[in-house]
């Protein structure tokens, strides 16, 4: 399976659930391809932000060694399964989809439409984002999602 995480910027929500799906995958000796790209270029070749590191690290999943990038047109080719953090990134995607089979791919991580919320601006969100994309990542590999 090749899943790829999909935010704004490739530095917060994005490697955090690449990192936790890496990691979860890991663990039930899964040999899938997970990566994580952003919508936005402001980020490419960062690492991911200190308090995505450092929630991940709290838990146990290093993302330190990450690297932010772009989603490309390409990523469509590449990976089994998108899955985008809000309605923005959504559309983001979906704008570059060039076929039906490509915008089968793309989903929200959470379900009923719920964004996972951006905690850039607020340093609270971290944890609570961290748990909402464990739990998601847990359904991918559960097969419910």
């Amino acid at each position: 399976m090749k899943i790829l995480m999909v935010c704004l910027g490739n530095i917060c929500r994005s490697p955090l659930a690449e990192g936790i799906l890496r990691h979860l995958a890991a663990e039930k000796g899964l040999d899938w391809e997970i990566d994580s790209a952003g919508t936005g270029n402001w980020h490419v070749g960062d690492p991911p932000d200190h308090r995505s590191v450092k929630v991940g690290h709290r838990h146990g999943v290093d993302i330190s060694g990450l690297r932010g990038r772009q989603f490309q047109q390409e990523d469509f080719d590449n990976f089994d399964r998108i899955f985008v953090m809000d309605l923005n990134n959504y559309r983001d995607v979906l704008l570059k989809a060039r076929t039906t089979a490509d915008r089968d791919k793309v989903q929200l991580l959470l379900d009923n439409q719920q964004p996972v919320p951006d905690p850039w601006y607020d340093d609270a969100l971290f944890e609570p984002v961290y748990h909402m994309i464990y739990e998601a990542c847990e359904k991918i590999l559960a097969g419910k999602k």
